[in-house]
C-alpha cells in the first residue's frame, strides 16, 4: 500500500503517522507539503495528521482547508481514494465539506490528553474490517476542540447509514461529542475522520497496539 501524509504548518503528528505507516506497511509514505499542488498519483491512502495547522487560527482546520494541496485531496476523495483524517485532520475534513458536522470546543473548555476507551460500532468498511463489531479499544486523545456537533437530521442519517465507526465508551466521552461520536465516514465510505489517535497505539513499546488493525484493514482492502 502506497500512502502519503500531508504536512501543514504546525502539524505535530505527521511523523507519528509516518512511523506507523512504514512500520506496518513496509513502505515509507510520501510527506507532502501543504503548498504542493498534488498528491503522488499512485497513492492509495492519504493521511491528514493531527496537530495545530496554521496555529488553529480562525477555526481549527479552517485555514488548512484552503491549502493548495487540499484541492487535490478533495478531488482524490471524490474519485474514491482513501482518506484518513486524525484529530486536526478530522477538523480539516469537516471544514472541507468532505465530512458533515463540525468540531467545537470541548464541553469543559479544557485541553484533554489521555487514553480513552472506544467502541468499534461499524466494521463493514475498509478502515475497521479487522476489528470486531462492538470491540472495545483504547486510543489516546489530545485535543481542545473535539466536541463533534451536527443537527439531529445529520446525526440520525449517520447512524442510520452505518457511518458512525467509533463511539466513546460509556462514561469516557472526553469532549461532549453528540451521541458519543468519535469517528465517522462519508457517504462513499472512503473518507474517515476521527479524533482519537490510532497511529499512537501501533507499537507495544509505546503502550498498546489497538490501532494496528486499522492500518492492517487498509492494507487488506487495497490488496
Amino acid at each position: 500500500m502506497k500512502s502519503a501524509v500531508v504536512v501543514f504548518p504546525a502539524s505535530n503528528c505527521d511523523r507519528d503517522a509516518a512511523v506507523a505507516l512504514e512500520q506496518i506497511t513496509g513502505n515509507k509514505p510520501a510527506m507532502v507539503w501543504h503548498a504542493d499542488s498534488e498528491i503522488p498519483k499512485d497513492t492509495d491512502l492519504i493521511v491528514l495528521p493531527g496537530g495545530f495547522s496554521y496555529g488553529d487560527y480562525l477555526r481549527c482546520g479552517a485555514m488548512a482547508r484552503l491549502s493548495r494541496v487540499m484541492q487535490d485531496v478533495i478531488k482524490k476523495a471524490q474519485e474514491g481514494r482513501l482518506i484518513l483524517g486524525i484529530c486536526n485532520g478530522f477538523q480539516v475534513l469537516t471544514e472541507s465539506g468532505l465530512l458533515p458536522g463540525a468540531l467545537m470546543r470541548n464541553a469543559a473548555l479544557k485541553f484533554v490528553c489521555k487514553p480513552v476507551g472506544l467502541t468499534v460500532t461499524e466494521t463493514q468498511n475498509v478502515f475497521t474490517r479487522r476489528y470486531d463489531a462492538g470491540q472495545r479499544v483504547v486510543f489516546p486523545v489530545a485535543h481542545g476542540e473535539g466536541n463533534y456537533v451536527a443537527d439531529a437530521e445529520t446525526l440520525d442519517r449517520l447512524e442510520g447509514e452505518g457511518r458512525v465507526v467509533f463511539r466513546y465508551a460509556p462514561g469516557e466521552n472526553p469532549n461532549g461529542s453528540a451521541r458519543d461520536i468519535a469517528g465517522i465516514l462519508n457517504e462513499k465510505r472512503n473518507v474517515l475522520g476521527l479524533m482519537p489517535h490510532p497511529e499512537r497505539v501501533c507499537d507495544p513499546l509505546l503502550g498498546g497496539t489497538d490501532g494496528r488493525a486499522m492500518f492492517e484493514s487498509l492494507i487488506e482492502a487495497v490488496g
